[in-house]
């Protein structure tokens, strides 16, 4: 049952022009269940209804049929509060969670229809760093919980293996570079002899010039360009899997920037025919002054192709190849007006669907204020972030825990999971200044404090006779009626409408905190009431039914945001 719209519903003929959508939007849940489990503020109807607040709950209060599922209501300050019967709250909730299991939580909101979320994208030839995490945790989470509401998501990993960059690569390697140490050193070789060739052009800018022309030279299929250029993208997909592997993401295409190339053409052509191009000094661009932006390039004046170009081409293609309801692009914030240009590009095309287009910017990281350059070799190596997660749990299962089996899974499952939680718990907008101490910190509100918590439910069921764990027929919903039992019952009610708000708002925090707070309330249950030891068979199956409950929806949860649930911790 959603009882917002149930109470909405009740509520709706009461007044006069007062219909059910509107009154779901203004129910709440109150912070204190003292106040009741569901409360509708009058005050936002008073000057509607022309009447005090108060009044208004006092007349919903005076005005109540009453209802099985409904123990009592009242008017309190002017909010008409209602408080559910706690028993048939207990039952409804077990009930759907047991019948539902791993898909408790998810609804066919999308009905099939695709959803293309581009994401991740690292630059080949350049180290994998931190400010590559929040793209593709985020992009992940979302593609999950999408998934989990009924679309059928396209994940798309957009490579940055096309552009000057190669060019600078290129005369890079031509200069300074070793085959041998290449191939013994991969990524780590080719981006130190990437910031050499930046160091050595801000003394020398004709080098510039030399990596430009080499660029266009791969645009046309020069044999040498091409040659090199596929050797640095094999050496880079190789490490990039295995950070991938290791955050457990996985991609339904890796058409890159270059998979575009042969496809632009046609593309420029159109911009042609459609009068949208205009020469600018040998170059191409289309003019966006009456809509507040600078001009879109899309041809250099060498003949080169540049992001704009690229971009309206994927969206084309996507959009034939994927017939997509929405395609998200997840990058960091600063490139808003980037998306913002193209987009623009796309629907003065006459494209309607360039409003399915939409840019899910996130914050920035930097390292202590400073920003991120791979140029500069101002990063942070997510290998190495990884690698210490992992350590650092290791050697905290050793101290406590040391004859658990799996040990390296169980470290690998917590360390990765610790990483990608502190991430996610953000709101996706807010900028991260990157703290080694943060970052491994498992304490409090963290990943491992919630992978805990869920091994802690295993454990507590693994004690307990499994005919009493099952005993679903026999549960006796009055046992789960005190207030600790009721806080996890609401906790667990409120998953769907949260991995709901999470897909509308594009926020994938949002189930983060959520399992924060249905952990707490799990936790607390587990202090203050006995469970596999309660006296009462009755007792120890309803609250056993409760536990089970919330192993599966933590664990649903858990997966929605890309983080493994280990049963030991």
């Amino acid at each position: 049952m959603n009882y917002k719209q149930w109470l909405a519903q009740q509520l709706a003929g009461k007044f006069e022009g007062l219909d059910r959508e509107t009154l779901a939007d203004l129910i709440e849940y109150p912070p204190n269940p003292q106040m009741g489990d569901l409360s509708l503020p009058c005050f936002k109807l008073a000057k509607q209804l022309r009447k005090a607040p108060q009044a208004i709950a006092e007349e919903l209060k005076a005005g109540w049929t009453g209802d099985e599922s409904v123990e009592r209501v009242d008017a309190v300050a002017g909010y008409f509060n209602v408080y559910l019967n706690p028993a048939k709250f207990a039952a409804q909730v077990v009930g759907e969670v047991r019948e539902k299991g791993d898909r408790y939580g998810s609804q066919n909101i999308g009905q099939g229809r695709n959803i293309v979320i581009d994401f991740s994208s690292p630059n080949i030839a350049k180290t994998f760093h931190i400010g590559h995490l929040r793209s593709t945790v985020i992009g992940n989470a979302l593609y999950k919980i999408f998934e989990f509401l009924g679309y059928n998501s396209v994940g798309i990993n957009h490579l940055g293996d096309w552009g000057t960059q190669f060019g600078k690569l290129i005369v890079a390697y031509k200069l300074w570079g070793d085959k041998d140490a290449v191939e013994a050193d991969g990524i780590a070789e080719l981006q130190r002899i990437y910031v050499k060739f930046h160091d050595e052009a801000d003394k020398n800018p004709a080098l510039d010039d030399e990596a430009r022309a080499w660029f266009v030279k791969l645009e046309q299929g020069d044999a040498e360009a091409t040659e090199l250029w596929r050797w640095f993208v094999d050496i880079s997909l190789k490490e990039f899997h295995k950070m991938y592997d290791l955050l457990g993401v996985t991609f339904d295409s890796y058409a890159g920037e270059s998979f575009y190339n042969d496809k632009m053409a046609a593309v420029v052509e159109e911009l042609k025919a459609k009068n949208l191009l205009e020469e600018d000094q040998g170059a191409l661009l289309v003019r966006l002054d009456d809509y507040n932006m600078p001009p879109a390039l899309m041809i250099k004046k060498d003949g080169g192709t540049l992001y704009h170009t690229r971009d309206v081409t994927a969206a084309i293609y996507r959009k034939n190849t994927y017939d997509f309801d929405k395609a998200i692009i997840v990058t960091d914030a600063g490139q808003s007006l980037h998306f913002n240009q193209w987009f623009k590009v796309v629907e003065l095309m006459g494209y309607e669907w360039a409003k399915q287009l939409q840019h899910v910017p996130f914050g920035k990281v930097s390292l202590e204020n400073a920003k991120l350059s791979t140029r500069k070799g101002n990063v942070i190596n997510l290998e190495d972030l990884l690698t210490k997660a992992i350590e650092k749990t290791r050697s905290i299962i050793e101290e406590k825990n040391p004859s658990m089996e799996n040990k390296d899974e169980v470290a690998r499952q917590i360390g990765v999971g610790a990483i990608i939680f502190n991430d996610l718990s953000n709101n996706r907008i807010k900028d991260i200044v990157f703290s080694w101490d943060d970052a491994l910190n498992f304490e409090g509100e963290s990943g491992p404090y919630v992978q805990y918590a869920h091994a802690r439910a295993c454990r507590v069921l693994g004690k307990a006779d499994p005919a009493e764990v099952t005993a679903a027929a026999s549960l006796n919903p009055e046992h789960l009626t005190n207030p600790e039992a009721q806080a996890v019952l609401r906790q667990l009610y409120l998953f769907k409408e949260r991995v709901e708000q999470a897909m509308h708002k594009l926020e994938p925090s949002i189930v983060s905190r959520y399992l924060i707070d249905l952990a707490q309330s799990f936790n607390h249950f587990y202090h203050q009431c006995k469970i596999v030891t309660a006296d009462e068979a009755e007792v120890r199956i309803a609250r056993l039914a409760l536990t089970d409950c919330f192993r599966t929806t933590i664990r649903n949860g858990l997966a929605l945001i890309g983080l493994e649930a280990p049963e030991e911790v």
